[in-house]
């Protein structure tokens, strides 16, 4: 017998590690009355890291036979929630099956469909703060720390064939551990992509501390650990230097942000640019609540800024 109790109003699952301490929990309630989303609710499902594939599997069976669960929001067990459940999706979408992960399930035709929505997100999000041309004109690079599904997605949108000559000249990938790097690079080679890529097992934070070192100057530099969210700490030590003129990106928005104070008290020293993770954090639920809900959201102007304002107000509250 299932541990979950069919929905009686039309839900959207958050499966995570925290998800009761996430902003997303006040804010959704917010957002479906200024998306005409009646009745809609969210309610948070957490795991422990790595949990068991059956407990994967479980959760999958049950949206997939519940009429009023429509879809979930998939974080932290993206890659492991594929490789448990991939036989019980009726449609895989080209990133999900490039990628071997899933950010997003929802219903269609009753059909249960398997996506991966950040590299969608994740390039919204970047392009929100990084200019176009960037890395043509400066030549920098990008570290990102954590081999998980953001690291895939954002790299996946980097490394493009599309943005012509606008790639880093070379990756870094670094990983606390080695599957997770023998992973993106089995994705990476299937794209054919001429940028540099390098791959760094960093089971100590000081092996990313010389990562660090090494990158050109306006180098781009991403947490994409969790550390700082799901987890304490972070990647780095406080004898990090983080490079000249260079972008730290955190993709956590909530949490200790150790990353992040490490990067400020760089700011003025390094002249660095720094960003949180909510952008991210709103791009990459508003792509899931459009599909799983089948409505259009918009990706900027003013109607996305007053979605941020309302998620702003809701958070606070």
């Amino acid at each position: 017998m299932s541990r979950y109790r069919p929905a009686t109003q039309p839900t959207l699952y958050f499966i995570g590690v925290t998800t009761t301490s996430s902003s997303i929990m006040r804010v959704f309630p917010a957002w479906a009355r200024h998306l005409g989303l009646k009745d809609a609710v969210l309610k948070g499902i957490d795991f422990p890291l790595h949990a068991d594939p059956e407990a994967y599997r479980e959760v999958v069976s049950f949206i997939n036979s519940d009429p009023l669960s429509l879809g979930a929001l998939v974080t932290t067990h993206k890659i492991d929630l594929f490789n448990a459940a991939r036989d019980l999706f009726d449609v895989i979408d080209p990133h999900a099956r490039l990628m071997h992960e899933t950010s997003c399930l929802s219903k269609r035709g009753g059909k249960l469909i398997c996506h991966a929505k950040d590299p969608i997100s994740s390039g919204l999000a970047i392009d929100g703060f990084v200019p176009v041309g960037y890395f043509a004109d400066t030549g920098a690079e990008v570290l990102s720390m954590g081999a998980g599904g953001s690291t895939i997605a954002i790299t996946w949108h980097l490394m493009r064939k599309e943005r012509g000559a606008d790639v880093p000249p070379r990756i870094v990938v670094t990983n606390r551990s080695q599957p997770r790097l023998d992973e993106i690079e089995r994705i990476h080679g299937e794209m054919m992509s001429t940028v540099e890529i390098e791959y760094v097992l960093a089971d100590r934070p000081e092996i990313n501390d010389e990562t660090l070192a090494a990158l050109k100057p306006g180098s781009l530099v991403i947490n994409a650990t969790g550390l700082g969210k799901d987890a304490a700490g972070s990647p780095i030590t406080d004898d990090g230097v983080f490079p000249q003129r260079g972008i730290a990106w955190d993709l956590n928005y909530r949490g200790d942000l150790i990353f992040l104070d490490q990067a400020r008290r760089q700011q003025a020293r390094q002249q660095l640019q720094i960003e949180d993770g909510w952008t991210y954090f709103l791009h990459g639920w508003t792509q899931v609540i459009a599909e799983v809900f089948d409505i259009a959201i918009p990706v900027s102007g003013p109607d996305f800024e007053k979605i941020s304002r309302i998620a702003i107000e809701a958070a606070k509250g």
